[in-house]
């Protein structure tokens, strides 16, 4: 059976858009960051001897059959390369303890001096490609080429951790709009209630105190998953826990209760005795989060808003309680 019959099932599925889209995207971006110049980053190395270096660096210590394996490098190249740092005085090797016929690799001081260099000149012409580009653009690109990476990784980049972060310029707009559509669409909720949450936040901008008042937003590669807000309360020594949302592809992950500790602690932090929040009784969730944090329902009312009959309660937590919010802390 020939070659191209063997390989033409593994293509059936794929159409020939998505993979030009692909090979065009690979021939600019290889362009643009000059990997494809034979004086990689005006350098007397390419791009395969340069990253060969980078991790010889990163490790410290390895072995030829660790790079090759991380590197996907034949065996018998990257031997000859090793070969020409000895012999230009980047690369020493010592007997493997661990192995008395295995040699261990490590760069000497005129390799890591090569290695500082190759980084150094790295980050320059990384940000002088990103010097032209505006700060929230910059952090969409940044978020695309993680997605990239986790997509093309199976989802396990490390690029993919959770973050939990300030708000900034934007945030709001986010908010307002993951919350109004996640409302409507699971609970029909009309557009009263889009109008409330941008009233909050923008109330939360025009009056923002930070040292009594926060808000979290939690992201995973720049995509948003959900937020939390605290603000001040009606009375002194009382704060309002406010506008708790997480995305659907985030639940069952304890985000909501690492939101809610966040708040609590900050609460705590800023001198409030008590925390507040207002809820509707159909968001058990929501509620269930809030009665593992100790916050206590205190009344309960009918009405009807953003197009429902509902019931909406308030819940408050003791924050003199020493042991307020540490089932979520734990």
């Amino acid at each position: 059976m020939s070659h191209s019959t063997l390989s033409q099932p593994a293509f059936a599925e794929i159409g020939d858009d998505e993979i030009e889209k692909i090979r065009a995207f690979n021939r600019f971006y290889t362009n643009r960051i000059g990997v494809l110049d034979r004086a990689f980053m005006d350098t007397p190395y390419t791009l395969t001897e340069a990253r060969v270096i980078y991790e010889l660096a990163a490790h410290g210590t390895t072995s030829a059959s660790h790079l090759t394996e991380e590197l996907s490098l034949d065996p018998a190249y990257l031997s000859r390369l090793l070969k020409s740092f000895t012999d230009a005085g980047l690369l020493e090797t010592t007997r493997d303890p661990a192995d008395g016929r295995g040699r261990l690799l490590q760069l000497t001081l005129r390799g890591r001096g090569v290695a500082t260099d190759l980084a150094q000149r790295s980050r320059q012409r990384i940000a002088a490609l990103l010097e032209p580009i505006s700060e929230n653009d910059r952090c969409d690109l940044g978020a695309a080429m993680a997605s990239v990476q986790t997509l093309l990784s199976g989802g396990k980049s490390a690029a993919a951790s959770l973050t939990i972060r300030p708000h900034r310029i934007g945030d709001m707009g986010m908010v307002i709009s993951s919350q109004a559509k996640a409302y409507a669409e699971t609970y029909g909720w009309n557009g009263e209630y889009e109008a409330l949450v941008a009233e909050i936040c923008a109330a939360f901008i025009r009056n923002f105190d930070p040292a009594r008042e926060h808000c979290w937003i939690a992201e995973r590669n720049g995509t948003f998953l959900g937020s939390i807000f605290l603000v001040k309360g009606s009375s002194e020594g009382t704060a309002k826990l406010r506008l708790l949302h997480i995305d659907s592809a985030a639940r069952g992950q304890g985000l909501g209760s690492r939101l809610v500790t966040e708040c609590i602690n900050f609460a705590k932090s800023a001198g409030y005795r008590r925390l507040e929040l207002w809820t509707n009784d159909i968001l058990v969730s929501a509620r269930r989060i809030y009665i593992a944090a100790g916050f206590t329902l205190e009344n309960e009312e009918t009405h009807h808003s953003f197009g429902k009959d509902l019931t909406g309660q308030i819940w408050a937590l003791d924050l003199t309680a020493a042991t307020s919010g540490d089932a979520l802390s734990a």
